[in-house]
């Protein structure tokens, strides 16, 4: 295996006189580091959600950083390829919860290689000054990578993702997911630094000594990081800069869970119809406060409002008795034959008076690339008969004189398709989703806790309706106030904080993350040209 190439470190350890290695010793030398990526993989899993683990991340990333360190890149592409299979192979299982593991298997494959090329990017930085600084860049520089190729990209499992409970997160209002993702893995990566200093001053072997830049590089690549952490904190707010709003929340639940449940879409409709007039109901009896606006998920209407009577019928019964306007997520096949997945914005007295069509929207899910090709190796492409259209503008809705901007579901792991609700105008954000189809996967728990960064990162109350859930109502600062049980009819109802203020990272936008993607350019520039002249030297 690659992974067997000695590093600088230990070459100086056996130095010109050391016997020959055993055949178990190097057995060992090429399966150890094997084995440690792939666990450091699991480790930062386990720091994902619905754990609240998020320090696992730093032990994990520092361990990356042994295996990497002064190694070739052809070793680092070999561990890269483990520790992003240990980690990305149990985070995504639930893509395969009603597929069968074929597509799962092929998706962690796929986006592991991503992180392969990470790993064999840092092998070739680690033996440069500031050794957690380059690295850390190339992590953000492979995740901008993963979030964009192929077919749109696929941002799940953003290292700030993990983050919801972390230390780190007021990073997200700085810098958004780029940023916060960047300080924790130099954290991690200046851990091991920081121990392999001490490690080198007390080497019988060395001079016993440490040069002070190295030193005091280590040491700020961990408390920098924590640092910036607590001087963001004042940049999270929950303040009601507009006056606040009374929201409600629909989770009306599905017949049953799996992908059968469209084959019962008059039923899911109902079923979101009973629970808004049994919310109605309760503001009447004065059990719950009167909503200002009502959000419900998406695909809670799979049946087109637009062309069928009876579920037009069904959803203005819903919006007067709660006296509110809703925005209902349908499946709408517009004029010329395109379908949608689309929120309609439904008022009391005039209607649907608005849409917003999803932009980013699931390939295998709402539709197929390369049809014909993957046709060819899974019959399982009959189940998406018909390809879902992009929208093309961004969704906010003025609902009861609030501007509300919409992210449906998948969307939510994409930085632009949440950012530019709030720079155009948003002042609260909703993310209908549907999982009923992952059924009890942790899915549910990890597209909860991106929603919970972006309430940070854009300073904004996030509202979560989903279908079956769970469904929940977050603060700016990313507390979640309420959520439901999974599959269980239910409503959330709460005054929430209004804000138009923009958060740096809002600003910013994709500034941060190109930044440090140019970082990173310049660390392997110089790891490259580096090692280049040191071959002509020889």
């Amino acid at each position: 295996m690659t992974a067997t190439t000695t590093s600088a470190d230990e070459s100086k350890q056996l130095g010109p006189q050391s016997a020959p290695l055993s055949r178990k010793a190097r057995v060992l030398r090429a399966l150890v580091p094997a084995a440690a990526s792939a666990l450091s993989g699991v480790l930062l899993y386990v720091s994902f959600p619905p754990r609240t683990l998020w320090w696992l991340a730093l032990p994990a990333f520092a361990v990356f950083a042994w295996c990497l360190h002064g190694r070739s890149w052809k070793a680092g592409l070999g561990l890269g390829y483990l520790f992003g299979l240990g980690f990305l192979l149990p985070l995504l299982v639930w893509t395969g919860v009603e597929v069968g593991p074929g597509p799962w298997l092929a998706l962690a494959a796929i986006e592991a290689m991503f992180v392969a090329l990470v790993g064999a990017g840092i092998a070739a930085v680690s033996r440069l000054p500031g050794y957690p600084l380059w690295a850390a860049a190339l992590w953000i520089a492979g995740e901008a990578a993963r979030a964009r190729v192929p077919f749109s990209g696929f941002p799940w499992g953003k290292i700030a993702f993990g983050q919801a409970d972390g230390v780190f997160l007021p990073l997200a209002a700085l810098g958004g997911t780029p940023v916060l993702g960047f300080a924790v893995v130099l954290c991690g990566f200046g851990l091991y630094e920081v121990v392999r200093q001490v490690r080198e001053a007390r080497d019988p072997h060395g001079t016993g000594s440490v040069r002070r830049g190295a030193a005091a590089a280590a040491l700020l690549s961990v408390l920098v990081p924590v640092a910036g952490a607590f001087a963001a904190r004042p940049l999270v707010s929950d303040d009601a800069e507009d006056g606040t709003a009374t929201v409600a929340a629909i989770q009306g639940n599905v017949p049953q869970a799996g992908l059968e449940f469209n084959a019962q879409r008059r039923a899911v409709l109902d079923h979101h119809v009973r629970e808004t007039e049994r919310l109605a109901d309760r503001v009447k009896a004065g059990k719950a406060k009167q909503p200002d606006f009502v959000l419900w998920p998406e695909n809670s209407s799979d049946i087109d409002p637009f062309t069928n009577p009876d579920a037009r019928e069904a959803i203005e019964r819903a919006v007067k008795a709660v006296g509110a306007p809703i925005s209902v997520g349908g499946v709408v096949e517009s004029k010329d034959g395109k379908l949608f997945n689309e929120q309609i914005l439904w008022d009391p007295e005039k209607g649907p008076t608005d849409t917003y069509d999803k932009r980013q929207i699931q390939p295998f899910g709402e539709y197929i690339p390369l049809r014909d090709l993957v046709g060819f190796f899974s019959s399982d492409v009959g189940m998406v008969r018909q390809d879902f259209s992009r929208g093309t503008k961004p969704g906010v809705f003025t609902m009861a004189g609030t501007k509300v901007g919409l992210a449906t579901c998948y969307e939510a792991a994409f930085d632009w398709a949440v950012r530019d609700t709030v720079t155009h105008g948003a002042q609260l954000i909703s993310v209908p989703s549907n999982n009923a189809t992952f059924d009890r996967s942790e899915m549910t728990y990890q597209q909860l806790a991106m929603s919970r960064i972006r309430a940070v990162e854009h300073s904004r109350t996030v509202t979560v309706p989903v279908t079956s859930g769970v469904s929940a109502i977050i603060m700016p600062d990313g507390r979640v106030s309420q959520k439901t049980k999974w599959f269980t009819a239910d409503s959330l109802v709460e005054e929430v904080p209004l804000r138009s203020s923009q958060t740096p990272a809002t600003r910013f936008g994709v500034l941060p993350e190109g930044i440090l993607v140019l970082i990173a350019a310049g660390g392997l520039g110089w790891a490259v040209t580096g090692a280049a002249r040191a071959r002509r030297a020889r």
